[in-house]
């Protein structure tokens, strides 16, 4: 398994900076404000990114698959704050937050969020696994993709199952909030598939 390298911290301080913005965007959408946030979001998640891509690389001296974990959660933290600054701006748009059409306006951002995530996942973080790096061809690019949207369909039925359950049961929360706290336990679901999905089945090495 390659060793964590600056690279590595730089595309992961990167994928913090869009993170970051995406969730300032969703935060000002919710009308949630704390001292400080433009600087927490823009400066402060990107430090946090490259540092979870370190910590995974030092925990795999005795752990390997830390070093894929971490770097596997920093795009899924970029994928989630895609998925859901989509899911809100429809939301916003359609006046939708709960029942089973919030199911199907989580769709669109659920996909974009994958398209994204597939690229990430096969150019960086299962790169070893799926014989591809960035200095790889490019006509293999697309080698892996069939597993991966068979694992990720598995992945958006967990998701937006899950969303379509829990907005039912809002416990007194305002829509919009419970919404996006119904997200957060979907999308925790499906990452843990997915990580599972993309390392033993959509990236597993050929041999």
């Amino acid at each position: 398994m390659a060793s964590i390298g600056k690279k590595d911290y730089l595309i992961g301080a990167l994928a913090g900076i869009f993170t970051g913005i995406l969730t300032l965007r969703i935060f000002y959408f919710l009308e949630i404000y704390f001292k400080f946030q433009e600087l927490f979001f823009i400066l402060a998640i990107p430090f946090l990114w490259a540092l979870g891509v370190w910590f995974g690389g030092f925990l795999s001296r005795w752990i390997p698959f830390f070093a894929q974990f971490g770097k596997f959660a920093v795009i899924g933290f970029l994928g989630a704050a895609i998925d859901f600054s989509l899911l809100n701006t429809i939301s916003y748009a359609t006046g939708i937050t709960v029942g089973l059409t919030v199911g199907w306006i989580n769709i669109p951002g659920f996909l974009v969020a994958v398209t994204n995530n597939y690229f990430w996942n096969k150019l960086w973080v299962f790169s070893a696994e799926s014989g591809f790096a960035f200095g790889g061809k490019i006509q293999s690019i697309w080698d892996n993709f069939p597993k991966f949207f068979g694992v990720t369909l598995i992945g958006l039925l967990i998701n937006s199952g899950t969303i379509i359950i829990l907005t039912n049961f809002s416990l007194g929360f305002d829509d919009k909030i419970w919404l996006n706290i119904s997200k957060i336990f979907a999308n925790a679901l499906a990452m843990i598939w997915n990580f599972i999905g993309y390392k033993f089945i959509a990236f597993k090495k050929n041999v």
